[in-house]
């Protein structure tokens, strides 16, 4: 990459480096994000308008290791009770981690203290010395390792006591570390699309991966049946004399269906990996606020709503004349107009729980555009 900053290289309108911090932020399982670069530039990318949402913008040291220990003692300094907690080290030119990875990674790292994602070496392997084969290596055994590593921060803290990162030895990463602190970790099934962007057509994969030209589309529904409790909440809209929706959160079907159609599009999971109906969500949230967490999720991807069919299914009540309220609102809260936005109501024929008039449903379809830098 002589030449060429690869890490600012612009990507569908972005640096390459704010889609990987975007990814990272999307992943259910990381609560905080702090990136690590050059001393020069910390500045710079402290007032970054693409770096919206990081915890810190720390500076680096003269090696990889060096530079990890400045973020991760970051955290520890203000976090001091964390010690058990996982912290994902993660290379800004992988632009196109998953958030599943992410939170697979994490995830392992609860159960076995240390985890890297890895893939199989497909290629046969040589030896090679001075322009001549020498040798084929049984590849047996052997993987490519990713990133995020993820490591409980008191065993990677614990590992530079014996390996201080700015002495003589250095490692190529976090898992060579802990491998010589005789620290066991998992592999677990890496990511091909995972790229590292290392030589000039990587960006040009990269830029294919995140083009604003590829339609992404995602299907979402729910339903719900009636409760006790007053009035109806649908489609972000109050419909006063109809009883509420029975549910953890104020129960609007409609708006909780196209939350799942952008996740969908986004590839970031569904609603309830999001919000989960436990004490993690207050009880009687607003949808709205729901959703607007979605449209800040695909944000952070460089994503955002380009369009939204849905259809409200139920007996009752009546919503001819709702509709119209119904798509202002679901457009305000995506930031779209609202011709980008279609709501129809269907009796369902009046089969089923929602024909009997005891339950409403949703179905929607969102498409995605990239957002504008």
């Amino acid at each position: 990459m002589a030449g060429v900053d690869k890490l600012l290289a612009p990507i569908a309108g972005r640096p390459l480096i704010a889609w990987t911090v975007g990814a990272v932020s999307a992943a259910t399982s990381v609560r905080r994000v702090v990136v690590v670069t050059t001393p020069e530039r910390v500045r710079e990318w402290q007032g970054a308008a693409w770096l919206a949402g990081v915890d810190a913008v720390v500076a680096g040291g003269a090696t990889r290791q060096a530079s990890v220990a400045n973020g991760v003692r970051h955290l520890a300094a203000t976090d001091p009770t964390g010690h058990a907690r996982a912290v994902l080290v993660h290379d800004g030119a992988r632009p196109l981690v998953s958030v599943a990875l992410i939170d697979a990674v994490a995830d392992a790292v609860q159960v076995h203290g240390a985890a890297l994602p890895v893939l199989p070496v497909a290629e046969t392997l040589k030896r090679v010395d001075d322009g001549h084969v020498v040798e084929t290596v049984d590849r047996r055994g052997l993987a490519a390792a990713q990133t995020p590593q993820g490591v409980r921060r008191d065993l990677l803290l614990g590992a530079w006591d014996t390996f201080p990162p700015d002495g003589e030895r250095e490692f190529t990463d976090e898992a060579a570390l802990l491998e010589a602190c005789r620290i066991p970790v998992h592999a677990i099934t890496g990511d091909p699309a995972n790229l590292k962007v290392t030589l000039p057509d990587d960006l040009r994969r990269v830029e294919q991966a995140l083009s604003p030209a590829v339609t992404r589309v995602g299907f979402g529904h729910d339903s719900h049946p009636f409760g006790p409790a007053s009035p109806l909440r649908l489609g972000g809209a109050t419909v006063d004399g109809a009883p509420a929706l029975w549910g953890h959160s104020d129960g609007d079907v409609a708006l909780h269906a196209v939350a799942d159609a952008l996740l969908g599009a986004g590839g970031l999971g569904d609603l309830g990996g999001l919000f989960p109906a436990d004490a993690r969500t207050p009880r009687g949230i607003a949808s709205e606020a729901l959703l607007g967490t979605v449209v800040e999720r695909l944000a952070a991807v460089g994503l955002a709503p380009a369009f939204v069919d849905l259809v409200i299914i139920g007996a009752r009540p009546r919503l001819g004349d709702r509709l119209d309220g119904m798509r202002a609102a679901i457009a305000r809260t995506l930031g779209l107009d609202e011709s980008l936005v279609n709501v129809k109501a269907s009796t369902g024929n009046l089969a089923g729980d929602e024909g009997a008039g005891r339950s409403i449903s949703a179905r929607a379809v969102a498409t995605l555009r990239a957002a504008r830098a």
